[in-house]
């Protein structure tokens, strides 16, 4: 007896199911048909194989024809949870960073103006711009996100920031899994050492005894966190089954990068300034790179990421939006645009970057792949071939958004 489904995606031009061998595998199907029972994908492959191993008389049948299905994309490092913007400062610096033209204008700059906004705003507040943005990105394709605090610098802004993002991952269909980064910066009025004491002994605990957060971050770098103060945190922070992650490299290297193979970690992110030697070291390890090309755009990085490299030396790769008020954007698609054009992914890199990838790295086998017995999170592209993912640029591509088995959006 046939086994029941409740949706089919039906004549597909292409499905990519990401699951190749390398970062380049992406495997295409033509003519594909996915079916999918309660959350789960059931059946992929052609019209005769899902027809003849199950009952489609009553599912829900979207007809794919001459577009293309991919997996939901996975947004493993974003800002999402802020209050306000710094569009003034942005506006300011596109004809040059200067610092006295800025004082003259009364603009002020930089992570703490985003922290005082932060800090002032009611976690009701917090949440509906969060909740306007997550939705967005939805629209663009993007079905698991990583939302990140540090915009608070106290145990209770912290405690707040996280606490929003444990709501929208209840009350929208996307999947939010929170990152504690309380080590984002220093409050102003206290020293390094002071604050330190506060993030291990003070905001660790209360963070890890209310579960708000699978993971924890530091920043690694020249006048942030040294590599064995940010070991401190990631160690406290494991006691209550936080998962490492690390801000590393970004402006200099100071040896966040050897530091993430040496504790395992989850994820690296940023790596700017990583050495040839330490992406090694990287590619013989379990740690996911995650790089982030909207970020460089848009705060014109003097030194961007070597992409190219780290992916001929065969390091495990994600992309990711970084969402955030220095880097405002919402679209994934855009992402894979910049990849492709500025760092020389090749259009096949880039889509498994941003899906299976950034599954790896938020530790998720799960999804990021269209695969049976995977979850049914994908998305349908009104494009005839995948590589107009990369070829259109400012367009949302997205047709349809398929979240835990269900239709999320339909445009």
């Amino acid at each position: 007896m046939k086994s029941k489904v409740d949706l089919v995606i039906s004549n597909a031009a292409e499905a990519i199911t990401c699951t190749g061998e390398g970062m380049a595998g992406i495997e295409v199907i033509k003519n594909a048909w996915i079916a999918i029972k309660d959350d789960k994908i059931v059946g992929v492959g052609s019209e005769e194989e899902v027809s003849n191993n199950f009952a489609l008389e009553n599912s829900t049948i979207i007809d794919a024809t001459g577009k293309v299905v991919a997996p939901g994309f996975v947004d493993c490092h974003t800002h999402l949870v802020f209050n306000g913007t710094r569009v003034e400062e942005y506006a300011a610096k596109l004809t040059g960073n200067d610092p006295e033209k800025l004082k003259e204008l009364g603009i002020t700059t930089g992570p703490n103006r985003t922290i005082e906004l932060t800090r002032d705003a009611s976690e009701e507040d917090l949440f509906q711009q969060s909740k306007k943005r997550l939705l967005s990105m939805l629209d663009y394709g993007i079905t698991t996100i990583e939302s990140k605090s540090g915009y608070g610098l106290t145990t209770e802004s912290e405690i707040k920031i996280l606490e929003v993002g444990r709501r929208l991952g209840k009350e929208t269909p996307v999947d939010v899994l929170n990152t504690f980064l309380g080590a984002h910066g220093f409050p102003k009025g206290m020293s390094k050492s002071e604050y330190l004491d506060i993030i291990i002994n003070e905001m660790i605990p209360q963070v890890g005894e209310r579960e708000l957060a699978e993971f924890c971050d530091a920043w690694c770098d020249e006048g942030y966190y040294t590599a064995a103060e940010s070991k401190q945190i990631l160690q406290a922070a494991l006691q209550y089954g936080m998962k490492p992650k690390l801000h590393a490299d970004a402006y200099s290297y100071i040896g966040g990068s050897d530091l993430a193979v040496e504790m395992n970690m989850v994820s690296v992110d940023h790596l700017n300034f990583t050495p040839v030697e330490v992406m090694e070291k990287l590619a013989k390890s379990e740690v996911t790179g995650v790089l982030m090309p909207a970020l460089d755009f848009a705060v014109g990085h003097k030194h961007p990421f070597n992409a190219r490299k780290m992916l001929d030396l065969g390091m495990n790769i994600a992309l990711a939006t970084d969402l955030c008020p220095a880097c405002y954007t919402e679209s994934m698609q855009f992402v894979i645009n910049l990849a492709c054009r500025l760092y020389k992914f090749t259009v096949e890199e880039a889509i498994k970057s941003a899906t299976y990838g950034g599954a790896c790295a938020l530790n998720l086998s799960d999804r990021g792949v269209i695969e049976v017995g995977k979850l049914a999170d994908l998305q349908i592209w009104d494009i005839p071939t995948y590589q107009h993912v990369a070829y259109e640029l400012g367009t949302n591509i997205v047709e349809k958004v398929i979240k835990d088995g269900k239709i999320v959006v339909s445009r």
